[in-house]
């Protein structure tokens, strides 16, 4: 394993952000825990509107500085525009045009700052019919198709998902920007303007499912029936297993040796889609007479994919995490611990960020180091 070159990989970087709540906060705070220098802008008083939910701030914002500037007001718009000249890389998560009307547009800054690197964050991007629309993570996922399933289920009422995956997946497409972004104006010597949009970022991830319906005649992203051996089933002991057989037909013969289906275990994954129904109750039968750690001993030894389906807090004691320290304090005398992001950088030490900042409480030293000579980074 290469030795830690005992700094980050961003070491170096200035991040300034206007984007609060949890798409742009996630994406940066990738960027700190990477080594980035990121300084968070935020209203007087108030902060943050996420500052309200308690944990949520704290879990999007460890490592980073707060500022607190009154963006209505021209003396902290001037100031807005000193800080964002230091910055390699803004975020900003308003609806299209507001930065503009701030002076904090990326025309304004990039005629000052050839080399910025402008990541704008929205639900429908910079332009388009929609691009005006309010809205929430649900509305991104019902505009890009993610809910599709739903449309044909009869109730009048019907549950929400639990994951914001456009935040998510939008945030992680932004610091992808960012980066992208960094790397070519190494190349070109200028940055650049990144329009993200959260119902674009989803549309993208659904790649393989979208390109059947454009390319393939009567195409339809839903399967053509239901795999039995892909699925959630419940365990005598009432727990739930996740069995994670898709196409390969060489596990499903492993999962009918072991269930005793022996019967099945020449079917082909056509025949087992058209089958499904069937093969599913057979299946959820069987899985009903042994316990979940019976079954997951069994599917183990022999090479079936499965797993047990965790509550969070099962999740989060797995010894598979605490295997690999994905749970870690904080540094400095906080108690809080955090979630590590997967990246494993082998040249690089592991982040060890400091608690989310209480608001405005780095506003004195940021407008100090703007006062100072050498406040101009050279950057831009």
């Amino acid at each position: 394993m290469t030795a830690s070159l005992g700094r980050r990989p961003l070491d170096g970087v200035r991040v300034v952000t206007f984007a609060q709540m949890y798409q742009g906060p996630y994406a940066t705070m990738l960027l700190a825990d990477l080594g980035a220098d990121v300084i968070i802008v935020e209203r007087p008083r108030t902060g943050d509107l996420a500052r309200a939910q308690g944990a949520i701030f704290d879990a999007l914002n460890r490592g980073k500085r707060s500022v607190t500037l009154d963006l209505k007001q021209p003396a902290d718009q001037e100031r807005a525009r000193r800080l964002a000249g230091t910055a390699d890389v803004l975020f900003e998560a308003y609806r299209p045009g507001t930065m503009a009307r701030f002076g904090l547009g990326y025309a304004e800054l990039s005629a000052v700052h050839p080399r910025l690197v402008y990541v704008s964050v929205s639900g429908f991007g910079q332009d388009g019919p929609y691009r005006d629309r309010a809205g929430h993570d649900l509305m991104y996922q019902a505009a890009a198709g993610l809910l599709s399933r739903l449309c044909d289920r009869p109730e009048a009422v019907l549950p929400a998902p639990d994951l914001e995956v456009g935040a998510i997946v939008g945030a992680l497409y932004a610091a992808l920007g960012a980066l992208v972004g960094l790397v070519g104006r190494t190349a070109t010597g200028h940055g650049t303007h990144v329009d993200l949009s959260t119902h674009e970022a989803l549309v993208a991830i659904m790649a393989i499912h979208v390109e059947q319906v454009l390319n393939e005649p009567g195409g339809s992203a839903a399967p053509p029936g239901r795999e039995p051996g892909y699925g959630v089933y419940r365990c005598a002991d009432g727990l739930l297993i996740a069995l994670g057989i898709g196409f390969e037909d060489h596990f499903w013969e492993l999962l009918c040796q072991e269930t005793g289906l022996a019967g099945h275990t020449r079917l082909r994954q056509r025949e087992r889609l058209a089958r499904g129904d069937a093969l599913t109750g057979e299946l959820a039968r069987v899985l009903a007479t042994r316990t979940r750690a019976e079954w997951q001993e069994r599917f183990d030894r022999a090479g079936v994919p499965a797993g047990p389906v965790h509550r969070l807090d099962e999740a989060l004691g797995d010894p598979h995490l605490a295997a690999r320290e994905v749970i870690r304090p904080l540094a400095g005398p906080s108690p809080r611990r955090y979630v590590r992001q997967p990246l494993r950088l082998s040249a690089y030490p592991a982040p060890d960020p400091d608690p989310a900042p209480l608001l405005g409480e780095h506003t004195a030293s940021i407008l100090h180091e703007l006062d100072a000579p050498s406040a101009s980074r050279g950057g831009n």
